[in-house]
């Protein structure tokens, strides 16, 4: 079986607070890559991810260093962007508080033959990154792959040294996939 991991595809990430042209951007890229890997993978498993903070986020560790209140549960900014949300239809959605799901290990389901496993998504720097660690470790003799395109992070140049980390730590970087 092979594993889809949307990563935070929230609109805070990509049309408010915390957008910028590239999240915005790659929303098509998401959009039609998602479309690719349910024609091509009937079988699969799709989970996406929500960044998920509370009303007291300016008082835990992560609101301190990034001190912009975003995806607080409930509001319109935690909601997923509605072209994705639509073509999501009722995958697996997995709620984290931080930056990397810990529990995503357990729900992609560590006694399942898993093939391959897939990430795309934003932040690539901060959120894609931490999964796909997470996932490399969990499953280290599975292909870990990050579909480029289909990231984009707080700036170009983040992207970029994110994905050069990752496939220092051999996560598979797929470039130009559609």
């Amino acid at each position: 079986m092979k594993v889809l991991i949307v990563v935070d595809m929230q609109k805070d990430f990509t049309t408010g607070i915390l957008g910028n042209p590239e999240t915005f951007s790659v929303i098509k890229n998401v959009s039609d890559y998602i479309n690719k890997f349910r024609t091509e993978n009937p079988d699969g498993k799709i989970i996406a991810t929500l960044d998920t903070h509370y009303e007291n986020y300016m008082a835990t560790q992560e609101g301190k260093f990034l001190p912009i209140p975003h995806c607080i549960r409930g509001t319109d900014g935690w909601q997923l962007v509605p072209e994705i949300e639509k073509i999501l239809g009722d995958c697996i959605k997995l709620e984290k508080i931080t930056f990397g799901a810990v529990d995503l290990p357990y729900v992609i389901g560590r006694d399942e033959i898993i093939e391959e496993i897939q990430l795309i998504g934003v932040c690539t720097d901060i959120c894609v990154i931490s999964n796909a660690m997470i996932i490399k470790s969990a499953f280290p003799e599975v292909p870990v792959k990050v579909i480029a395109d289909c990231c984009a992070g707080v700036s170009p140049e983040s992207h970029r040294i994110a994905l050069d980390a990752m496939k220092m730590c051999q996560i598979i970087i797929e470039e130009e996939i559609l």
